[in-house]
């Protein structure tokens, strides 16, 4: 999941007359850091998963723990990601930017990569079963649309995470608009709500939708109900909208800190708790508020130049490159299994292609951000200037 170098641009006093009078810094790298072990859980989901496409593990008792253990991982890192992009607009928002200007930055940052990553999942193995409709369904940012599993999650799975956050993108400018008029005593009552209205979700989901047919696999949950609740963009937006809200809270001294530590072990404990709620519920109820917790904890160390285990170097450079890591791991995992054929592995040798498939994906995602996004945002993130007659 994509968002742009987190670098602040402060806000003059009179665009937000209820900021009070304070200083922040222009970089939060933490946040940065924190975006590759997000885009890493969605790895660990995928190759988790007990498919024939995807399986390495000969032995079903390692594949079945394995199964266990990151099976709501992808739902951790894809909310992580969701609140961390209306987090990080709304941080570094211009108050001389333009609806336009912004959409453009967006685009180009984003479908670059996008399409990048559909032409070589279709040209190495989504091809064979995936309908022409579907793949331009999904070339066009559009699978999200239709309760429909294997359209939500065809040619590169994790794709249809971006087709929501094109919809958050295009509802950012008048969401900001709205939420700066928001009195900063009043903020935590819309913070309580978009909690409340996320927590709701997949109780209207089990109480009013159909309970069938159910989702490949044997989860708790039918096709369309977990489509209403982890997939449909109008439902995702109450993550990124609480992620602007968080953002608003901390810039106008509303936020009530407890540190990255205890953020961190929240955010554990409410993975393990995944394990013992219906599913719906793990996806992301019980770990949403250790995930702003945890983002507004590390923005506000950066601010405050205290020492995080995200903003070193390394951790920087990981998160610049995790949003091509994001989208091109699935296609690594499943080409690799189709180059192994049929066999199956141990546990060391499983374990041992896993970590090979992660770094062949870091590889290909550094190239990806030097040759493809990197140019792309510098030539085509501005408009080009009229040559004067």
């Amino acid at each position: 999941m994509a968002t742009d170098q987190l670098v602040v641009r402060p806000e003059p006093a009179a665009a937000a007359p209820e900021q009070p009078a304070r200083s922040f810094t222009n970089r939060l790298p933490s946040l940065t850091g924190l975006r590759f072990p997000a885009a890493l859980a969605v790895f660990a989901y995928h190759a988790a998963l007990p498919i024939p496409s995807l399986r390495l593990f000969g032995d079903d008792a390692t594949e079945f723990r394995f199964a266990d253990l990151a099976g709501q991982a992808g739902g951790l890192g894809v909310s992580f990601f969701f609140v961390l992009s209306g987090f990080v607009l709304t941080w570094s928002a211009r108050a001389t930017d333009t609806t336009t200007g912004f959409w453009r930055r967006r685009f180009v940052k984003i479908y670059p990569n996008y399409v990048v990553a559909w032409v070589l999942a279709m040209v190495l193995f989504a091809s064979a079963y995936t309908p022409m409709r579907t793949a331009i369904l999904n070339l066009l940012m559009l699978q999200v649309w239709i309760p429909d599993f294997n359209t939500n999650f065809s040619v590169d799975p994790p794709s249809w995470s971006l087709g929501a956050e094109a919809i958050f993108y295009l509802a950012f400018p008048l969401l900001h608009r709205v939420f700066r008029t928001i009195r900063p005593q009043n903020i935590k009552y819309w913070l309580l709500g978009t909690v409340a209205g996320i927590v709701a979700t997949p109780a209207v989901a089990y109480a009013l939708l159909p309970d069938s047919p159910g989702v490949p696999g044997g989860l708790q949950s039918s096709v369309v109900q977990y489509w209403f609740t982890y997939v449909l963009p109008p439902v995702r937006m109450m993550d990124f909208a609480l992620g602007m809200l968080v953002a608003h809270a901390v810039r106008s001294g509303r936020w009530r800190n407890i540190g990255m530590v205890w953020s961190s072990l929240l955010l554990v404990a409410g993975y393990v708790a995944t394990n013992y709620v219906p599913y719906l519920y793990g996806q992301r109820v019980v770990t949403i508020v250790p995930i702003v917790l945890l983002i507004a904890a590390a923005a506000i160390a950066d601010n405050e130049g205290r020492f995080t285990l995200f903003r070193n170097r390394a951790m920087t450079w990981l998160g610049e490159v995790s949003f091509a890591f994001y989208l091109l791991h699935f296609v690594v995992l499943a080409y690799l299994r189709n180059l192994l054929g049929t066999r199956m592995f141990s546990t060391a040798e499983g374990i041992g292609l896993l970590v090979g498939a992660a770094l062949a994906t870091l590889a290909l995602s550094w190239a990806l951000y030097r040759l493809v996004e990197t140019p792309i945002v510098r030539r085509f993130s501005k408009p080009r200037r009229k040559l004067s007659a």
